[in-house]
């Protein structure tokens, strides 16, 4: 009987570690990205499932999607530099091309080692942007890879770290606020921006420190994919279609559970909020009473 239940338990390990591996995500940097720019400081490995960007003072580098996607759940697993990265960004966003360009920005604005690394995020749609939030993250982002991610469906937009809300910004075009409706791709990078990312730019890269590195995992995507970047609103109505599992119903608010996750960030974590910022909007912008 013993023999029995032990058998029952190696089974069980087996089949639960045999579903991890089965669904762990695999997929090739090559399948969905392309290199950018930077080429020589870009490094794959583990049968390209893990990508390297590194920066010196000559250059950084980047990457980004080979399609467009109208609509989504992206994410993308990011280990940063786990040195002195004071002035240096590494950009994780979701961006369309023009002047009246949509964004949807991740931002990790380095530090003096030892001292809290801030991730800022930025909305843009119809190229106006201007609209940053600052967390100090509650974690060592330079330890271990943590999971970045993006929902973008026609209800709400939602940035999250490790499946944790920071932040929120609805779809208000009925008040007369941009949502961004374009076609985007993904994009990452690893660029020099000690004019501004670090104490407002006084505190400048060490270059004795370079080259910085991070790490990137985790290249499959969920999104409507669209093969033209040049297409508009009009042809991009299919990507809103029920059949999406992001656009279901579930997925126009947070839960309660993910309401009370985004309190805790909000009330611990924020340190920058443009919506607070009387200096630079003496009357709040309309999105922001509408929370």
């Amino acid at each position: 009987m013993q023999y029995y239940i032990s058998m029952l338990a190696l089974l069980s390990i087996v089949f639960h570690l045999s579903f991890f591996f089965i669904t762990a995500d695999i997929t090739r940097f090559d399948e969905n990205y392309e290199i950018t720019w930077g080429n020589d400081r870009v490094l794959s490995s583990n049968l390209g499932t893990q990508i390297q960007l590194s920066m010196d003072a000559s250059s950084g580098s980047g990457f980004r999607s080979k399609l467009s996607y109208g609509i989504g759940f992206f994410h993308l697993r990011i280990k940063l530099p786990d040195k002195d990265s004071a002035g240096v960004v590494i950009a994780y966003y979701l961006t369309s091309k023009g002047n009246k360009h949509d964004e949807l920005d991740f931002e990790f604005l380095g530090n003096k080692e030892g001292k809290p690394i801030t991730l800022q995020t930025n909305v843009f749609a119809d190229g106006v942007g201007d609209r940053e939030q600052r967390v100090v993250l509650w974690f060592d982002p330079t330890a271990d890879f943590h999971n970045y991610q993006i929902l973008w469906n026609q209800h709400q937009i939602v940035f999250y770290v490790d499946d944790i809300p920071i932040r929120v910004f609805k779809n208000n075009k009925g008040i007369g606020v941009g949502y961004p409706s374009q076609v985007m791709r993904i994009e990452a990078s690893l660029w020099d921006g000690d004019s501004w990312a670090t104490d407002g730019g006084r505190t400048k890269t060490n270059w004795t420190m370079a080259p910085f590195k991070a790490h990137f995992q985790g290249f499959h995507i969920n999104g409507c994919p669209k093969s033209d970047p040049s297409s508009n609103n009009n042809s991009n109505q299919e990507c809103f279609s029920p059949n999406y599992w992001w656009n279901s119903q579930k997925y126009w608010t947070l839960d309660s559970k993910q309401k009370g996750q985004f309190e805790n960030v909000r009330r611990k974590y924020v340190n920058y909020d443009y919506c607070s910022d009387r200096h630079r909007y003496p009357v709040p912008p309309p999105e922001c009473l509408h929370q």
